[in-house]
């Protein structure tokens, strides 16, 4: 198993950056996102996943760990496999679309090219739990841990935002950087001037 890669890039493709480690050069498969924070580094290294099938074998790299274990989740889905994995983390951040997972918000799936409804439902319910699970999600990248506030202030300012006309992802995600303790109405004014700058 290849853990990761690290050496230069020299060349970007849709979807493929080739990364050279002592004269060997390794193409990994990869989201656009990973294309946008490797261009133009001069040295990188990227999280990997060897992916065996019956008549292909495909490296797949990731330029934080975070978005690798979304890849292997999202690949636990049946029906989801590594190129439609891809897709997904292209469009969303590992924050994003663990955001979506844990608040049932399946439609922000359905924007992406190839994932229809039912997959996107399906990724949802298999996936629930895994993300829920880690108690908290991540809203600026790896080190950076916002757990989304418990409480009846905080529910009734979703259902408040949800009425509207925000999804209760973006509802919890505004919410999320905020006191849980405020009140209801200072939670929405505040929620609100977050969602309205976004």
């Amino acid at each position: 198993m290849i853990y990761s890669v690290r050496g230069k890039v020299i060349a970007t493709e849709p979807e493929l950056v080739v990364v050279e480690c002592a004269g060997v050069g390794y193409a990994c498969r990869t989201s656009f996102n990973t294309i946008q924070k490797v261009t133009g580094q001069d040295e990188v290294m990227l999280f990997t996943h060897l992916a065996v099938r019956e008549n292909d074998v495909e490296l797949f790299g990731f330029a934080t760990k975070e978005e690798l274990n979304s890849f292997k989740m999202l690949i636990t889905v049946s029906g989801v496999g590594p190129k439609a994995a891809v897709s997904i983390l292209s469009a969303l951040t590992p924050s994003q679309f663990a955001l979506s997972v844990a608040t049932g918000d399946y439609k922000a799936l359905t924007k992406i090219k190839g994932i229809g409804t039912k997959i996107a439902q399906k990724i949802v319910l298999e996936l629930k739990d895994k993300v829920a699970k880690g108690g908290s999600i991540s809203m600026r990248g790896e080190s950076t841990q916002a757990i989304i506030p418990q409480g009846s202030n905080v529910d009734e300012a979703v259902t408040a935002l949800v009425v509207l006309g925000y999804s209760e992802g973006e509802a919890l995600s505004a919410i999320s950087q905020l006191d849980a303790s405020l009140p209801v109405e200072e939670i929405i004014k505040k929620a609100l001037i977050g969602l309205a700058r976004f």
